[in-house]
């Protein structure tokens, strides 16, 4: 069976030509999916429905690689796992048909090409971050907070007396730049939080805390309950307890997916659980806030690219023709004669 699958962007509302194109190709007006989504977004459910919909033997159908793909990398995972369940892929205008050898020849280079794009983009981190370090920097934008700010924070941190949002207030600078230069290895007199008391018998036992590529990845906050959504830790039943959990909990960490190498891992952690490796604080020009990117993605935080662009503009990020990528609390200022 032919499944046919368009894109429209928001910018792009007519998707016309695409369906015309899908029905020339031979494609039921029923079996013609469409998304209205960016080339950036991740979320897109008609795909999601057509990935499971395709049966061995099917081909789905596409007017354009860039209609499928949020990016080479990604098409090419697609492909592998249309190959291997059996599906053939057919792309009108590039003149691809997977049933085809010329077809399966043209798509395995694309693969090899994908593959030599995400070899020279390590490549080039690695060398990018060696330099960078040879001059004294680690990565990330220029810090707000001076060494003696930084080592009074980090004093403030480990007494125990004040909160993260209290110590970010302190210097004016968002909480996730204080999570950024503080070192959770040297806390040693901040009491810790509670950790989940033992379940009564038939009683559901809390998430045990797994490496990001083992562990949930909505990086959804329980805040029914107050849990770590992480490690499982309870706050305990103190309202400031509570209160600074749920501030610690509004952090998001964004980790490399092993898995999926064009996509993020979003968590949330609890002072408990904070990994000990560097991150580096991805910092909205405007207003200081964002994510705190770890591991690999650590070096991306002056240039986000890939999957954490992507991560970033489905979340409200977008363009300032002044200060670069801004978060979603500044909105875009509308053009002079557009309609509101």
């Amino acid at each position: 069976m032919l499944i046919g699958y368009g894109r429209v962007s928001t910018a792009e509302q007519n998707p016309a030509h695409q369906i015309d194109a899908l029905s020339r190709a031979g494609v039921a007006r029923e079996h013609i999916y469409l998304d209205t989504a960016s080339g950036a977004k991740a979320s897109r459910p008609k795909l999601d429905l057509v990935l499971k919909m395709l049966r061995a033997g099917d081909t789905l159908v596409v007017t354009r690689l860039d209609r499928l793909g949020r990016s080479m990398l990604h098409l090419v995972t697609l492909g592998a796992e249309l190959r291997e369940r059996e599906v053939g892929l057919k792309v009108i205008e590039q003149g691809i048909d997977t049933a085809t050898a010329e077809g399966r020849a043209m798509f395995g280079m694309l693969s090899v090409l994908a593959e030599f794009q995400r070899e020279l983009i390590v490549a080039n981190t690695r060398d990018g971050l060696a330099s960078a370090r040879a001059r004294g920097r680690t990565g990330g934008r220029r810090p707000k907070l001076t060494a003696a700010q930084v080592r009074q924070a980090q004093r403030l941190y480990d007494e125990g007396e004040h909160t993260v949002a209290e110590i970010a207030a302190l210097f004016g600078v968002p909480r996730s730049t204080v999570y950024g230069h503080l070192d959770k290895t040297t806390v040693g007199a901040r009491p810790k939080a509670a950790r989940p008391r033992t379940p009564a018998a038939g009683a559901g036992t809390p998430t045990p805390s797994a490496p990001p590529d083992q562990a949930d990845r909505s990086g959804s906050v329980d805040g029914a309950s107050g849990r770590c959504p992480s490690c499982g830790a309870d706050p305990g039943r103190g309202a400031r307890a509570r209160w600074q959990r749920r501030q610690d909990l509004a952090i998001t960490w964004l980790y490399p997916d092993p898995q999926r190498p064009d996509m993020v891992i979003e968590r949330h952690h609890c002072a408990s659980c904070q990994p000990h490796e560097q991150v580096t604080v991805l910092e909205c020009p405007r207003c200081g806030d964002g994510p705190i990117l770890a591991g690999e993605l650590a070096g991306q935080a002056e240039s986000p690219a890939g999957a954490v662009r992507a991560w970033l503009v489905e979340h409200g990020w977008h363009e300032d023709d002044k200060r670069g990528l801004v978060c979603g609390a500044h909105p875009a200022p509308v053009p002079a004669g557009s309609s509101r």
